[in-house]
Parts: C-alpha cells; structure tokens; sequence
C-alpha cells in the first residue's frame, strides 16, 4: 500500500488548466483515469488526508504509486481523451457499464451491391443501416416478415444469392414474392435498392407517407375494379400497421430521442435506455456497473453517455438525450454530443409531458433491472470473495489471491505441442490477459519438461519488463515521474506478462507442481505461491509436499480452482487443433516466395487442384491474372520438389479417392 504523499507533485507543478490525468500503480499500469477543467483543483482533492476521502478514492490512491496529466484546449477535448483512454488503458477503478447482454439489431446492409435486411449482434460495421436495438430477435424476425409484403428487399445469405443467380431460379421468397429476386433479374440492383432505403425509411419512423401511398393505389384501383389488386395493397396495408403496432406510440410522431434513467445504490448501478424514433419505441437495452469509484448520479450518467455514443456518428445519435441529472459540465457534453452528431443536440432533464411519464417507465425498467440483477450477482460476489479466502488458508497464503495464472500443456500423441495460459483476476476471468506458447526447447512429449519450459519463458518476460521499466534494483526505485513526461514504452497499456500474480495453478500433480517451482526457483522468484490440481481426485498439491492438500467437494475454493483450470485446459485444446488443422491444411505452395494467399486461391481456382496444378506449364500458370513468369517458374520448382501427398481412402469401403477436387493452397 503506498504513502499518497510520497507521489504528490510539488505545489505549482500542475497547471490550472482543463486536462486528462492517470494514476499508475507500481506496475506503471494506469489505474484510473479522470477529466477536469481545472487540472490543479481536481488532482488537489486526491490529496487529502484518507480519512477525508470517500473509501474508493482512498484504496484508488493508495493503491496508486504515481500520477501524470495531459492538458488539453477545451472541456470537450478532455471528454473525448477521457473517453479514449478508458477503453484503451481499461482502468480497475474507472466505472464501466457491463452490458447484460448482446443485443440484436435489424440491419440493412446498404454497402452491397444487393442491400440484405438480417439480424446483426456484435461491433457496428461501416456501410451498415442498423435499427434496434430488440430484445429478441424473434421480434425483429416477425417485423421483417410483415414488412417484406411491401418492401421485398433481399434476407438470403451471399451462398443462397450465388446458388440462386447461378441456377437461374429464385428462392421460395421470390416465388411468393416476399423477395423482388434480385439474384435473377427481376430487378435492377438500383431499383432494388430503392427498395431497401424505403424500408429504411419506413424502419426509422416516416411511415405515414408510405401508408398514405398505399390507401391512393388502393383506392384507384378499386375505382378501376381491379379488385385483386386493390386486395393486394389492403392486405399491405394491414400488414404494415400491424409492424407499427408492434413499437408502441409513446410521443409525439417524428420524435427522436434516446431516455436514460438510472437505479443504483452504494456498490451498484443499472442504466437503462429507450430508444424512440418517430414516437414510438423501437428498442430497448440496459447495462449494469459497479460503483468502484466516488461518483453521482451526474458522473453516471456522463459515463453512461461515453458508454452508449462513443462509437456513433451521425442519425445514431438521436437529436433529443433525455436523462435524469445533467452530468458537472454539461455544455461540453452537449458539444461532444452535437459533434458526433453533426448537428445540435438536446440533452436536457423532463420536466412534465409525455416524455416525463415515460422516463419515469424506464427509471423503473432500471429498478427492476438492478434488483434482478443483485438477486443474481449478491451471492456471486460473496461466493468469490469466499472462494479466495478458502484457497488462502488452504494454501497458508499471506493475503486472499487476486490474481491467478493457470498452466496447461496440450498435445496430440506427442506432436503439437503447446500450453496455455489464463489469468482470473478477482475471481473472473480477464480474457485480455490470455497468452498461448508453442513448445521449442524440444521435440516429443514430456509434459513436465514443457511445463518447466513455459514457467521459465512467462517469468522471464516478466522480470525483463521489471528490469526495463527500472522497478527494481539500484538503478530505480519504481518512482515514476509526476508530471506529463512519460517514456513511449511506458505509456500504460496492458503488457505482456508485465503483472505478476499471487497464486500459480498448473494442471498436474506433483511432477508438475515441482517443475513449476523449479523453474521460478532459477529465476531468484520466491513471493509467488504455486499449486497443482490433480485430475484424478481433484487433488491441490503444493511444491515438496508428499501428501495432497484435500479440500472438502462442496468446498467454494475448489470449485474455483477446477474452473481456472478447466479454462486453461479448454484454451490449450483449441490452440492445439488450430495448430494441429493449419498443419494438416498446409501446401507446397506455402514454399513459394512472394506468393500470397489471393494468387494461391487464384491458382487452385484455376486449375481446380493441385494435382493438376502440378501437372500445368509455365505458359499455362502465366494465363493466371497476376501471375508473372518469374513466380511461376518458382511454383513449377516448389511442386516439382514437393512429393505428392498419399492419396486419400474411403475409410468405410477402402476404396482410393482421385485428387480431382479442390486442394487447400
């Protein structure tokens, strides 16, 4: 635990202007990250006695071993490096929203040629027109399916699109006209994308001028006694009132605006968020944090704001933000807000009205949401501490340990052979901090050995990093600079073994556990605690003991210890069958210098394999687009010298299958 004081920056080193500022902890890892308009008044208030200080702020600060600042030119400039910063540095004490789920959106893909109406999770892509986000995707599935009467915009896959275009025959949607069939011809691609804007459209709220639309063409064509098609367009019409039914009409039409409320208490927080586009709601999410920091509901907010438009630009970011306390600096935030829209943007607090009524509906979406989610979460949180603690005494541990790396070696009778590494940090795992090793001391199977191997190489990285960044030893005391002077290569990111844990786990016994030992034993390292969990039993055992350490089956410690190990162990089999695939998958065209992936899938869509690439001139391999003389010369000598690979075998009639199809280049 460190002395605040012993970092705080001399009076008049800091300057009274807006900024950023990070506190890193002795490991140079930034673990907090903050914004002000004044940068001297902010980082002041760090610096009172603890007992002053809110509790978080007291364990951030002492946990803390060394501050820095940026200034910057504006308050929204500051928002926006905060903002960046946060999610490059993912600071241990900054709030961050865990979303409680992947959300669905219906999206239109306008960056193709044939726009495709889907269901899309995940990270936004450029090109994309996305609306939602649903709670279900069965929801977004009915909407489509009422909507492509009127608006017949492709929803197959590329394969689907490509199969139909080249039988000439459309997919059933075409044939019951819920598809324009663009694959075929029955419409130009710019026609067919007339459509799919229009349902955009429709999608984002201007539905009255397709209604209105419509009832016209009825009307003439039950004048003109078309009756069939007078039918037709009723039965449009019906169903595009019935999509519009299914987003309840809650303001006033042509309103967009995004509602945040918020539920929290003294450890937790849960926003939630209603999105409304032309009055009516079209979607609806909610995330969930907890509160690892002194903050307001105000400062909750702004994080939720971060949070829910960082990534947006333009009409996703609505042109109405309604929230239930304006965060400290709300010009800038507005600013920020409009920038990214690139118009002005309202973010404002409702008053009475209508929208008034419905923030109070979403406020009490969010108090639901934070009692479901304690009722899930109240014991998780008291079963890990528990978890950590049982492994500390069982293991005779100074302190509970927060960090955990766990070993495991996978291979295939021998060949392959590669370990893994996780890393659980509090009880859950911390993906980003995931390392996979192949093993190059030596060839066959050994496990202890390679355990030895991988303990050594991850420790010796780590004690590099020390050595380099000057935390150890006579040439520095681990003190870093206070002010905004900071070398490149210690910028804060997340390193590569830079962190040391509390508690190593390998998957093994006691071979294991003492290679492991052994292998920190040579490298001087002697704070770090290390077990092994035996398969056959479940069975802890620790270095130079003769007898296992048992722990009961119910016990919350063990359970723990199976988890990080099972982790660890599916990890390396994944790793271990990539391998295992690319190898099986290789080609005699891997030989060839220069030659890349997109030349290699030219040649064997050419020639259809690689027998009768093999088999090929070099005139004929030149006919290829991109291919010169010179490389094909070079792959002409690469098949020449490769043997050809055993023939393949029908395992169930032993008959030999011919190498006519396609090769793997």
């Amino acid at each position: 635990m460190a002395d605040p004081s012993s970092y705080r920056p001399k009076p008049g080193e800091i300057p009274d202007e807006p900024g950023v500022y990070k506190f890193r902890d002795e490991h140079r890892r930034v673990i907090y990250v903050g914004k002000a308009k004044s940068l001297r008044q902010r980082l002041a208030n760090y610096f009172q006695p603890l007992t002053s200080l809110h509790p978080r702020t007291a364990t951030m600060v002492t946990t803390a071993a060394s501050v820095e600042w940026t200034v910057v030119s504006t308050e929204v400039e500051a928002l926006q490096l905060e903002y960046t910063w946060i999610k490059e540095f993912d600071p241990r004490f900054n709030v961050k929203y865990r979303d409680d789920k992947s959300y669905p959106y219906l999206a239109v893909t306008l960056n193709e040629e044939f726009p495709r109406v889907q269901v899309m999770r995940g990270q936004k892509k450029k090109g994309v027109r996305y609306f939602g986000p649903y709670g279900h995707a069965w929801a977004i599935r009915e909407t489509v399916d009422l909507m492509l009467r009127v608006f017949p915009v492709r929803t197959c896959s590329a394969g689907v699109f490509r199969n139909a275009a080249s039988a000439g025959r459309p997919c059933l949607l075409g044939y019951i006209g819920k598809c324009a069939a663009p694959c075929v011809g029955r419409v130009t691609p710019e026609e067919h994308r007339e459509l799919a804007e229009e349902f955009c459209d429709f999608m984002a709220g201007r539905t009255g001028t397709y209604i209105r639309r419509l009832e016209k063409q009825m009307t003439i064509a039950a004048e003109d006694m078309e009756y069939e098609k007078a039918a037709r367009l009723r039965d449009d019409i019906e169903a595009l009132r019935r999509a519009m039914e299914k987003s309840a009409v809650v303001l006033a039409d042509a309103t967009d605006a995004d509602l945040i409320a918020l539920a929290e208490d003294e450890l937790e927080a849960a926003v939630q968020i209603f999105h409304v586009r032309g009055g009516r709601v079209r979607g609806q999410r909610g995330w969930v944090t907890d509160k690892v920091e002194a903050v307001d509901t105000a400062g909750l907010v702004e994080h939720a704001l971060q949070q829910l438009y960082g990534e947006e630009s333009g009409e996703t970011v609505p042109k109405e933000v309604l929230v239930p306390a304006l965060p400290e600096d709300a010009a800038a935030v507005t600013a920020w807000l409009s920038g990214r829209r690139g118009s002005n943007v309202s973010l404002r607090i409702p008053q009475r009205g209508d929208k008034k009524d419905l923030m109070e509906t979403v406020a009490r979406n969010a108090q639901q949401a934070l009692v479901l989610h304690k009722t899930k979460r109240a014991s998780d949180l008291t079963t890990r501490s528990r978890a950590l603690e049982e492994i500390a005494e069982a293991l005779d541990l100074d302190s509970a340990p927060l960090r955990i790396e766990c070993f495991d070696i996978s291979h295939l009778q021998g060949e392959d052979v590669v370990a893994s590494m996780v890393v659980f940090e509090d009880g859950l795992p911390r993906k980003s901090e995931y390392r996979r090793f192949q093993i190059k001391g030596f060839e066959g199977q050994d496990d202890v050995r390679s355990m030895h191997e991988v303990i050594g190489r991850r420790f010796k990285r780590y004690l590099a990093e020390k050595d380099r960044t000057g935390e150890w030893g006579p040439a520095g005391d681990g003190e870093a600079p206070a002010g905004g002077e900071v070398p490149a290569e210690d910028d804060g990111r997340p390193k590569r073994f830079a962190y040391p844990p509390q508690l190593v786990v390998v998957d093994g016994g006691q071979p294991q556990v003492a290679a492991a030992r052994r292998a920190l034993d040579e490298l001087g390292i002697d704070d770090i605690a290390v077990c092994g969990l035996a398969k056959r039993l479940e069975e802890v055992w620790l270095p130079g003991d003769d007898d296992p350490v048992v722990l009961p089956r119910s016990s919350e410690g063990l359970y723990l210890l199976q988890r990080v190990r099972d982790t660890a162990h599916d990890f390396a089999i994944r790793y271990q069958r990539s391998k295992r695939t690319k190898r099986i998958r290789t080609s005699p065209l891997d030989a060839v210098a220069g030659l890349g992936d997109t030349r290699k899938q030219a040649l064997i869509k050419h020639f259809g394999s690689v027998k009768r690439l093999r088999q090929a001139t070099i005139e004929q391999i030149c006919e290829v687009p991109g291919m010169g003389r010179k490389t094909a010369e070079a792959v002409v000598v690469a098949l020449a010298q490769a043997a050809p690979a055993a023939p393949a075998v029908n395992t169930a009639t032993g008959e030999i299958m011919e190498d006519d199809g396609g090769g793997t280049a």
